[in-house]
């Protein structure tokens, strides 16, 4: 009776074996399917980590095209499998491996927007990998709900559809349809330089198409497409939406993608009436292509007309930082003061009066202090969870100390946690005509092995401060020196005086962060910098 017992309970254990068996599935089919399960290494080297985060030790260093196979997901990271080990990968830094059924696609991706965002997956939710300007080709590898997955410089990732043209690379090409608010680009100026001779009540698409809505909303109904080129009188206006008419179509239309300009000889002709015995001191003159003039002293306001460099308004009054100015007869409108430049400003910096300087000290000096980043504006985060555009504000404070005790005259573009336009950056260090301008970062980047200090600069004329300055900062901290490196920052590229943007360590390396967030080490960073200032115009009197 019990050998009985004992075979049917063992007839029962093999039945129910023999059915788990063959429904059981691994793990990772629930995110990748057959064809997707195995990956390669798109980045010229990837970490292998024991765990989901920069923060976690690393196992190896892969290569580019290296294998690996999936096993499950977790954030923006993927669980794999290497030979024999197993670890974490950063998932923007791995593709599809094709197989020899998928079709090649053969089309390339061409931006027609400055800034637009590459990111780690289909959304604009998921992590900014790099950026792409105008006129950027990528090989595009994949097309999913209006996103395109490419490879850009080495980096497999995802961009919008609509901002894009895509080239079959057989000679056709596709021009996508934009609207600014469904845009994945970066806040900014207006990609359109151009400036077209109509009056100011006519609208000129300036983007390759645009949708015509039946209201001033873009979850309203399309009525149809508009091209680049194409003028239409402005019928009506609403917030940031234009209403136009041809004989197809009435509707609206985002105006961020058009211009409302007026014929040049109409500026000069104003500007001779508001100024008829030539007063240049109450004229503007813009200094950048594409230049916002608004409705009301506000980045956030409707555009009024687009400018171009040299282009000079009048100035009818002035509010905190811009100028109310007279666009035509009948209308006005509003320029912020760091994009422009005015005859007092000119002056000011051509007439600063030449102190009397002795070896060793700064006396007569004039240094703008640029602590980066600020207000919503937060920078880069470190591991442990420091922000940089905090650290950049006590650093450039206890600069600012030393730098005064020497003599100088010290001004910094921000004295608390708040947000300054690049340009109005660059505009400060104009304003004041300054000696030096240095900008204060800390720095970033997905490999938290990476560490120590950089000095940037862009033009010629601002390689000597960097040297002097980098060589100072050397001395004094500990970190890997880094050197001193070209790099195209606007702050560094619009600035016509001399000027450098310092990298002072990584956050993103653990180790670092906690090196360069100490009293100690921005004591020993301002104080050699201070000495690399301090011996750059030093040699100044020897020259």
């Amino acid at each position: 009776m019990y050998r009985k017992r004992f075979h049917l309970i063992l007839t029962i254990i093999l039945f129910y074996s023999l059915i788990f068996a063959s429904t059981y599935e691994p793990n990772n089919a629930f995110a990748f399917d057959d064809k997707q399960s195995d990956l390669i290494v798109s980045a010229e080297k990837l970490y292998l980590r024991e765990g989901p985060g920069l923060s976690f030790p690393i196992i190896k260093t892969l290569k580019q095209n290296q294998e690996l196979t999936f096993i499950e997901k977790q954030d923006d990271w993927y669980h794999v499998q290497v030979g024999d080990e197993e670890g974490w990968v950063a998932s923007w830094l791995t593709s599809t491996k094709k197989t020899e059924s998928e079709p090649s696609i053969n089309k390339t991706a061409i931006s027609q927007v400055d800034h637009l965002n590459l990111r780690s997956e289909p959304s604009v939710n998921s992590a900014i990998l790099n950026q792409l300007n105008t006129g950027d080709e990528a090989e595009v590898l994949k097309e999913q709900n209006g996103w395109l997955q490419i490879n850009y410089n080495g980096t497999t990732g995802w961009i919008s559809s609509d901002y894009v043209s895509v080239n079959d690379n057989v000679g056709n090409v596709n021009s996508n349809l934009t609207e600014s608010s469904e845009s994945d680009t970066e806040e900014g100026e207006s990609s359109s330089n151009s400036s077209i001779e109509i009056d100011p009540n006519t609208f000129t698409v300036v983007v390759d198409a645009l949708y015509v809505r039946k209201k001033a909303d873009l979850s309203s109904k399309k009525l149809g497409v508009v091209n680049k080129g194409d003028q239409f009188e402005v019928l009506e206006r609403n917030n940031n939406w234009v209403k136009i008419q041809n004989d197809e179509v009435k509707g609206w239309v985002y105006s961020f993608y058009g211009t409302f300009t007026v014929n040049p000889d109409q500026h000069t002709s104003s500007n001779n009436e508001a100024n008829p015995e030539g007063d240049s001191s109450n004229v503007v003159t813009i200094i950048y292509n594409g230049t916002n003039l608004r409705e009301e002293p506000s980045t956030s306001s409707n555009i009024v007309v687009h400018a171009n460099a040299g282009e000079k308004f009048s100035i009818i009054s002035s509010k905190d930082d811009w100028y109310e100015v007279k666009v035509d007869e009948n209308t006005s409108a509003f320029v912020a003061n760091w994009v422009v430049s005015t005859n007092d400003q000119n002056t000011q910096g051509q007439e600063k009066k030449q102190e009397e300087r002795k070896k060793g000290t700064l006396k007569g000096v004039t240094i703008v202090l640029d602590p980066g980043h600020g207000g919503n504006d937060m920078g880069t985060t470190g591991v442990r969870g420091t922000e940089e555009k905090d650290i950049n504000l006590k650093t450039a404070e206890l600069l600012k100390s030393k730098l005064r005790s020497a003599g100088a005259e010290v001004i910094l573009t921000r004295e608390s946690d708040v947000y300054v336009d690049l340009r109005k950056r660059v505009s400060i260090s104009h304003q004041y005509a300054a000696d030096a301008y240095i900008s204060i970062h800390y720095d970033a980047t997905e490999d938290s092995s990476i560490s120590g200090f950089t000095t940037y600069y862009t033009n010629n004329y601002q390689s000597q401060l960097a040297e002097y300055v980098h060589d100072g900062l050397a001395e004094k901290v500990t970190l890997r020196d880094r050197g001193v490196q070209p790099g195209n920052y606007l702050v560094l590229r619009e600035n016509k005086q001399k000027a450098i943007l310092i990298e002072l360590g990584y956050l993103s390396n653990p180790n670092e962060e906690r090196i360069v967030t100490t009293d100690y080490y921005r004591e020993q960073a301002t104080l050699g910098i201070y000495q690399g200032i301090l011996n750059y115009f030093d040699a100044q009197l020897e020259n």
